[in-house]
């Protein structure tokens, strides 16, 4: 058994592993392969702009996360198609399935996004070509593999001819149409093919040889090879067809311990029932598939919450008389030095709140419940589009150090801290009251953004977070996005907050959205104030599902429980229509009226100095970029400190643009003392969900365009030698700056100083 995952960047730890693994398997399969060109898969799946396509890799793990597989593809969206660059597994795990599976859903991502085909390389099976025997042996197979897939090499083009001359086993290049695309025609091959040579392999094919090739291309010639190793054109049925996704039930972990954790006092809302009434709906729906939880174990409970809180709440509950609840009744100012022995007393201590009670069965509720979420968590990682967790408690109160609001262990911080293991996670919280707990949790976090929309504070618990100029701290800055609305707010002006919820969210580039589902937003819900019914549950479903990612909803509030059930039917059917719509083969607008694309960016906005607050955000780009040390990290945040306090004095101008809220991207320059024409560069800063974009390029541009208007000539660049580096040097490289000198062991040995310049008259 084994699962295809996307590996969607290179940060996430779990992701570092991987990579290294796959570097591994390829210097194994493939010792002639150039030690660079594997050493650069970290920078090509995390910059595109400098490698020209956009790299993604597919990981085939087995039950336990070892590696079985890969396959690395480049995407070309302007031109629409994908180049397959390698499928591999690891040595002695060939005839497993593994390849056949991968190549499945490489297709699959292919037909997805929507491209007209993939092209690779194989070697060639001709005797002309391929004159050892054992070497072509290979290739036959090889080429019969993918024949079985309707994939055949591309006829009468030069681009089989070697490069040296004479050198035998020059690659084909073979061609997939996905079972549903022609080979383009010769206009369009030309600048496919060119795009293959130049942007993968300009290094080792010269002008005149991409020129030839190039020029090899035309539609009398072109053509297909007629398939000769049996193609089953059935294997083309793996590809999703329009609609496929919606017969696809939706993930569903239900925490069936949940009713032990009954408090019978009057007036405690959230109440068993709850779970009953939605899952009455559910049933009816026709869209779920219940999966039974899994356990497991205490290291990511214990990750997001301190571990003496965990321990509290497990003994404190085992330590309760049956049936009876202890309430929180004295809050002292928190002394760890000084606490009382007494559990019961020690409520106090460890909760916000006089109504969330220790109690024989909350310990266990609670447990299961962050199970079902991670369960939810990791069918979503392992390709459903979507999951649910109905579970209760709720967790989204419960901070790191404290719980409260019926919450005890935070469920959603639970599976967003799984799933930040393997790439970008957003949450998104939408329940009545703010999510204090998760906000808390990820609040000096960037791997993690928190949205939520919520009451305002100022008449909603929790009272005391909430708030707007809440955006993180430290590397966290900038990365959590509170939005509170008035009390009585319309179900549009609603949609139109989530829209900027999902437009910082879409900045993000998360590869997984996990949505804390409040359903107390509803009508006569006796914990809010606002009107959503079912067709406002409904559009508010389908909007956050046609983002495209995979979203794992964890239950938090709603607690009338009469419509409870009804609001949550309706959210999922918008939830369902929405993955259907990702399916089907006509974009476009929804049937219920909202794009189904996430929405466009908002608009880049442009300053010229900093101001206050840009300190955290600049210091948190810099963290983010990942090859600055920690003292270039603070100097980057000082020469901020140092413009705010002097102004242009201090000698230093910046550039800075934004992107609705945050920042986006910053240059630092200013004149190099001592001279009369000279400036320095000394940052351009982009931040991760902007790159690829061209906006280093704009800054860079605006920065000589201030450097000209006050007689600047010359604009000074330097940087260093590290591998990190490369791409800092390849940008200076390919914007007309010349490297004037390269001085050896100036950081420290091993590591020299380049200094470039580029002429401005």
């Amino acid at each position: 058994m084994f699962r295809i995952r996307p590996l969607t960047d290179a940060v996430a730890p779990a992701n570092r592993r991987i990579i290294a693994e796959i570097q591994q398997v390829i210097r194994d399969q493939f010792p002639l392969m150039d030690e660079r060109d594997i050493a650069k898969l970290p920078d090509q799946i995390g910059d595109p702009y400098t490698h020209g396509f956009i790299t993604r890799v597919l990981v085939a793990e087995n039950g336990r996360g070892l590696m079985r597989g890969f396959a690395i593809v480049m995407i070309d969206p302007q031109l629409q198609f994908m180049f397959l660059e390698l499928i591999s597994t690891p040595l002695g795990a060939t005839g497993s399935g593994v390849g056949a599976a991968l190549y499945g859903d490489v297709r699959r991502l292919a037909s997805e996004r929507g491209l007209q085909g993939i092209y690779f390389e194989c070697l060639p099976d001709e005797p002309e070509l391929s004159p050892d025997p054992a070497i072509r042996s290979q290739d036959v197979a090889r080429l019969g593999f993918y024949d079985r897939f309707g994939a055949s090499p591309i006829m009468g083009t030069l681009y089989e001819m070697p490069v040296t001359p004479g050198t035998p086993d020059s690659p084909f290049l073979v061609f997939d149409g996905l079972g549903q695309h022609p080979l383009p025609p010769a206009s369009t091959l030309r600048e496919i093919v060119d795009a293959i040579l130049v942007r993968k392999y300009a290094h080792l094919c010269p002008p005149d040889y991409r020129r030839r090739v190039r020029e090899s291309i035309h539609d009398d010639t072109l053509r297909l090879r007629t398939p000769r190793y049996g193609a089953k054109p059935a294997r083309q049925a793996r590809l999703a067809k329009p609609g496929a996704c919606a017969a696809r039930p939706i993930p569903l972990v239900i925490n069936d311990g949940h009713d032990i954790h009954h408090v019978r006092e009057r007036g405690y809302v959230e109440a068993p029932a709850r779970i009953g009434a939605i899952r009455t709906e559910l049933d009816r729906s026709g869209l779920f598939q219940v999966v039974p939880a899994k356990a497991f174990g205490d290291r990511i409970i214990r990750a997001i919450h301190d571990p003496r809180l965990v321990s509290y709440i497990e003994r404190a509950c085992a330590e309760a008389p049956p049936g009876k609840s202890i309430y929180p009744s004295v809050f002292p100012v928190r002394n760890a030095r000084r606490m009382p022995r007494d559990r019961s007393v020690l409520a106090g201590y460890w909760c916000i709140d006089t109504f969330t009670p220790i109690h024989r069965n909350a310990y266990p509720a609670a447990r299961g419940a962050v199970d079902c979420a991670l369960t939810a968590a990791q069918a979503v990682l392992d390709g459903a589009p979507a999951a649910y967790a109905l579970v209760r408690p709720p967790g989204h109160h419960a901070e790191s150090k404290v719980f409260g609001g019926f919450c005890y262990f935070n469920n959603a911080a639970a599976a967003a801290h799984l799933l930040s293991q393997y790439g970008r996670v957003a949450v998104l919280d939408i329940d009545y009251h703010h999510g204090n707990g998760t906000q808390d949790i990820f609040y000096q976090r960037a791997d993690v953004l928190t949205v939520s929309i919520h009451g305002d504070p100022s008449f909603a618990y929790p009272y005391f977070t909430g708030f707007r100029d809440e955006r993180g701290l430290g590397e966290g800055a900038g990365y959590n996005l509170n939005l509170p609305l008035a009390e009585h707010t319309d179900a549009p002006t609603y949609l139109a907050t989530l829209e900027k919820a999902l437009t910082r969210i879409d900045r993000h580039k998360p590869a997984w959205l996990v949505v804390a589902l409040g359903l107390d937003t509803a009508r006569n819900d006796p914990t809010g104030t606002w009107q959503h019914g079912p067709d406002d549950f409904r559009r508010l479903g389908h909007r956050i599902a046609s983002t495209g990612l995979g979203c794992v909803f964890v239950q938090e509030g709603g607690y009338r429980v009469r419509n409870l059930g009804l609001h949550a039917r309706a959210f999922f059917e918008g939830v369902a229509a929405a993955i259907a719509d990702r399916a089907g083969s006509s974009p476009g607008p929804s049937p219920l009226g909202h794009p189904a694309d996430p929405p466009a960016k908002p608009p880049l906005t442009w300053r010229d100095s900093v101001q206050q607050g840009d300190e955290a955000a600049i210091l948190a780009m810099v963290n983010a970029a990942g090859n600055f040390s920690v003292d270039e990290a603070i100097i980057a945040q000082e020469l901020v400190q140092e413009r705010i306090a002097q102004g242009r004095a201090s000698g230093y101008e910046f550039i800075v643009a934004e992107r609705g809220s945050a920042l986006a991207g910053y240059a630092c320059y200013g004149k190099t003392p001592g001279t009369e024409h000279a400036w320095d560069l000394y940052w351009i800063v982009v931040a991760p969900d902007e790159r690829g974009g061209g906006l280093a390029r704009e800054l860079l541009a605006r920065v000589e365009s201030a450097v000209r208007a006050a007689d600047g000539h010359y604009l000074l660049a330097e940087t260093s030698s590290a591998p990190s580096y490369a791409a800092a040097r390849g940008f200076y490289a390919t914007t007309d700056f010349e490297m004037l000198v390269e001085i050896p062991d100036f950081y420290k040995p091993g590591d020299n100083k380049w200094i470039f310049r580029k002429t401005l008259i």
